[in-house]
């Protein structure tokens, strides 16, 4: 391939035959032979008269140039030249392609797959093998690869599957993987993120890649670069958020936007970098039980992992009301005072009301602290008691006044009378806290100034040990707890205040209160082997997504290390009821772009396809051969009635110009679709799902071949508003929210299929179920206006689609749990096919196989099993849409019940 400014020519050689112009030039004009001369008298009898054809003695230079630029326009489309060819890649070495698909990829994913497709059609032109490095951890853990050689369609395809990852890349790793590659030459294209990440992997990387030959590092606009959003921090009026940038990415607002679980937004703010600044903050001001309600924190302009912040209950504000009695704390001295303690250790963490018992308990409180005060009356205790059966928490200190008069209100029975440890009438020394060694407060340092001098003692009872969360050096029990109903009672033995210990005076006193917090919204503290089963995973692209099979529990270890990987992505891990977020942020200590590397060269992403010049040479080609017919016939005197010969010039040029927008382009579909049986999906206008939709009804043809009659060819995707659908008996049609209504003249297309007997498979796509209020279900009631549904129901047991090929009665697909909706009023015309199937398990991309028969995505809850079943049911439907209701036949009945075993 040879380049002369913007036109490349793929096949240069071919341009040899222009050298040979000269010469057709002499041939054209040559004069025919002189006619022989006899002499004969009565010639002059024909002297006078005008012959009628005269034949001139040479053709005429302008038709002569007409002639020579025919010839040379199409000695010109045979050599294939290309207008804005992305690269010139030489046809002498094989082409290296690799990708940084980690989390930094997601924002501008489809774009790269545009830009790095076009790039690999080239190489597909020139016929280079092709070798591909994903520089991410694969979904199991395993190090970046060097793939086996790939044909260049073969690579197209595959680059069209990817996906990126939502954790970091291991570019180290991909460097060692380049060993192999040692001494050959190699052309490559590197589709990195723009992003620095690990410095020593990057320079290792570049250095490695720079070994094999000439590198073209494709970089991101600046647009395209990844923002993240760092953890907020409390404010007294809602919260402040941060959102740090790259350098070289642009400085135009965000907005960001507070979601619910169930994705409705709570309020939103706008973030404006200044000119010079990485790093925008703004404050969203919320009511507390809307900033309460937060679940995650995303970019409107932009999707991807670090884009995305879930919270949990740590980052709640909770209620908490101090009691006060009005008589015994005198405001003018709060030193003095037990609530000046425990207000100032929880005021950075909780939302502080005082007041008294009865007018706290009319508010909306998650924990309420009573300080030192004597028995509660009945009334009291029985207010405070449903307080705690609806999930409120009740912490208590001991005193003087409690040690004189204890109650019923506590988490075990405690003495009458306090224990004295220190003072000139006690034996006995003040008493430090034992180590935390289990409970709530695990981990948490004891500082060796921490003494205890006083305390309440509780009676010893069988139940005690377990509801004991702190001791002190001797074994005594400095906090007990006791769960009452929904909620939870905790005494320390202590007072708040300084005059029992210097425990308020501490660090430790501001965490102890920390910890009983957290326990009131529902969490339990990460420590040491504990372990927290994965709840949800965040993708690429900052979607709530079940998790993968190859995820692990999150131990504190992953924690300290920041270890998002494939083994522990960003997610909610933990149960539903305490769950904890794991954010990637963890992971990502800054946004520096990638530096300049010696031995390559960077380039945009380009995605302006090159433009084949050889149709349109042809094309022209054609027509002047025809317009050079004409005058060869004019020349002749055949053309008598110029006026038709215009006419007819004038409609060959409307059919030629119509040919390759209409007819050539219907009659492409229809050669593909008739040729051999082709399953066919529905285009959504999204790459990535329809990349999705394509790879799986590949792999489901592929198992259709293998294990059925049906020889199915490679999958067809249709444009609803321009392609015909009759050839297809079966569409698959995913769903997604962004897709535009169809027109009129669509949806009379789609009825009409339906109606002559085409049935459409909807899939949903959604892994809650695509229950009514689903946002799934919503696009769907969007997109199906105008088309005539007929009434649904789900599947029947005795369905023939049960029982099509494989005996079954559940239908996973990726996601399991969802209901499969079947048209049960088949007709005549498509006989008994159900028109209309609704599903919502994700079928595509439980279909979607690699090249060596791998799947593309993971298939939860069920693994390989739910997988293998997806298959059957997707091998049962197209049997269903192919052969009818004949398995509803009587005669299969026996069969089928020997089947079943019965």
């Amino acid at each position: 391939m040879i380049g002369l400014s913007a036109i490349t020519f793929v096949q240069p050689w071919l341009l040899l035959p222009l050298v040979l112009l000269p010469l057709l030039w002499w041939l054209l004009r040559a004069t025919p032979p002189a006619p022989k001369r006899l002499s004969f008298p009565a010639i002059r009898l024909l002297m006078g008269l005008k012959p009628l054809e005269e034949t001139p003695q040479r053709t005429p230079w302008w038709l002569l140039l007409l002639r020579l630029l025919i010839a040379a326009l199409i000695i010109t489309a045979f050599a294939r030249p290309l207008i804005n060819a992305t690269t010139q890649l030489s046809s002498d070495n094989p082409l290296l392609v690799v990708v940084d698909d980690g989390w930094s990829a997601a924002n501008g994913w489809r774009q790269r797959q545009a830009a790095l497709d076009l790039r690999l059609a080239e190489a597909e032109r020139a016929g280079l093998p092709v070798r591909l490095l994903l520089t991410a951890p694969g979904q199991a853990g395993e190090a970046p690869t060097v793939s086996d050689t790939l044909s260049a369609s073969e690579a197209r395809a595959r680059v069209a599957g990817l996906q990126p990852k939502p954790w970091p890349l291991d570019r180290a790793a991909a460097a060692d993987a380049l060993a192999g590659l040692s001494g050959q030459a190699q052309q490559v294209i590197w589709a990195s993120d723009g992003l620095q990440g690990d410095a020593v992997g990057a320079q290792a990387l570049g250095r490695a890649l720079a070994n094999l030959g000439r590198v073209t590092q494709l970089r991101p606009a600046p647009g395209a670069l990844p923002r993240l959003i760092r953890p907020p921090s409390d404010t007294a009026r809602g919260i402040a958020v941060a959102v740090e940038r790259p350098a070289a990415a642009e400085a135009a607002p965000l907005t960001l936007r507070a979601l619910r679980d169930d994705g409705r937004e709570v309020g939103r703010t706008t973030l404006a970098f200044e000119p010079d600044a990485l790093e925008a903050s703004a404050q969203l001001e919320l009511p507390l039980a809307l900033r309460n309600a937060i679940a995650r924190l995303v970019l409107l302009e932009e999707r991807s992992a670090a884009a995305t912040l879930l919270l949990d209950g740590r980052a709640r504000r909770l209620a908490v009301g101090l009691v006060e009695e009005a008589a015994a704390e005198p405001a003018a001295q709060p030193l003095l005072t037990e609530l000046h303690y425990v207000e100032q250790a929880l005021a950075p963490f909780s939302v502080i009301t005082r007041g008294s018992l009865e007018s706290l308990l009319e508010q909306p409180l998650s924990v309420l602290v009573i300080p030192d005060r004597g028995a509660l009356s009945g009334q009291q205790q029985a207010q405070l008691d449903g307080f705690m059966q609806e999930g409120g928490l009740v912490l208590r200190f001991a005193g003087p006044r409690l040690a004189a008069s204890p109650d019923n209100l506590t988490p075990v029975p405690l003495r009458t009378g306090d224990r004295r440890l220190g003072g000139v009438m006690s034996w006995e020394e003040p008493s430090a806290i034992a180590p935390f060694t289990d409970g709530p407060f695990a981990g948490l340092a004891v500082p060796d100034e921490v003494t205890v001098d006083r305390q309440v003692l509780a009676e010893p009872s069988p139940e005690l040990a377990e509801r004991t969360w702190a001791r002190l050096a001797d074994g005594t029990p400095l906090v007990t707890a006791a769960n009452r109903g929904e909620g939870l009672l905790v005494l320390v033995h202590t007072t708040a205040g300084p005059t029992w210990s210097n425990l308020a005076l501490s660090g430790l006193f501001v965490d102890l209160l920390r910890r009983v917090v957290e326990t009131a919204k529902g969490l339990s503290p990460l420590i040491g082997d504990r372990r927290l089963p994965p709840i949800s995973s965040l993708d690429a692209y900052g979607r709530l997504q079940p998790p993968d099979a190859a995820v692990l529990d999150l131990t504190a270890a992953t924690v300290a290390e920041a270890a998002v990987g494939p083994r522990h992505p960003p997610g909610y891990y933990g149960t539903a009821e305490a769950r904890q977020a794991f954010n990637l942020e963890t992971a990502v200590p800054s946004l520096a772009t990638l530096p300049a590397i010696t031995g390559v060269t960077p380039a945009p992403y380009s995605t302006q396809a090159a433009l084949d010049l050889k149709p349109w040479l042809l094309t022209a080609a054609f027509i002047l051969l025809l317009i050079d017919f004409l005058i060869a016939l004019g020349l002749r005197g055949l053309l008598l009635r110029p006026a038709a010969t215009a006419g007819a010039l004038l409609g060959a040029a409307l059919l030629i110009a119509a040919l390759p927008q209409g007819a050539l382009a219907d009659d492409g579909l229809a050669m593909e679709a008739t040729r051999d049986t082709r399953l066919a999906f529905v285009e959504t206008g999204n790459d990535e799902v329809d990349a999705i939709s394509r790879v799986g009804l590949q792999g489901l043809a592929t198992l259709l071949n293998r294990r059925t009659a049906v020889e199915a060819g490679a999958p067809i995707g249709v444009d609803l508003e321009r392609d015909e659908l009759a050839f297809f008996p079966l569409l698959y049609w995913p769903i997604t929210p962004d897709q535009p209504n169809l027109s009129q003249e669509a949806a009379d297309r789609v009825n009409a299929f339906l109606a002559s007997g085409g049935a459409i498979f909807f899939d949903l796509r959604d892994p809650g179920g695509g229950g009514p209020a689903s946002s799934a279900t919503a696009a769907l009631r969007r997109l199906t206006e105008g088309l005539e549904i007929p009434p649904l129901a789900p599947v029947p047991p005795e369905h023939v689609l049960t029982k099509t090929f494989y005996l079954m009665q559940d239908f996973p697909g990726r996601y399991d749990g969802g209901t499969l909706w079947i048209d049960t009023t088949g007709t005549v015309a498509n006989d008994g096919v159900a028109r209309v199937l609704i599903g919502a398990n994700d079928y595509a991309a439980a279909w979607a196989l690699d090249r060596n028969g791998r799947p593309h995505f993971a298939t939860v809850p069920g693994g390989e099993r739910q997988r293998e079943m997806a298959f059957r049911f997707g091998i049962n439907l197209v049997l269903y849409s192919l052969t009818g209701n004949y398995k509803a036949d009587q005669v299969h009945v026996p069969f089928i019940l020997e089947r079943l075993g019965q």
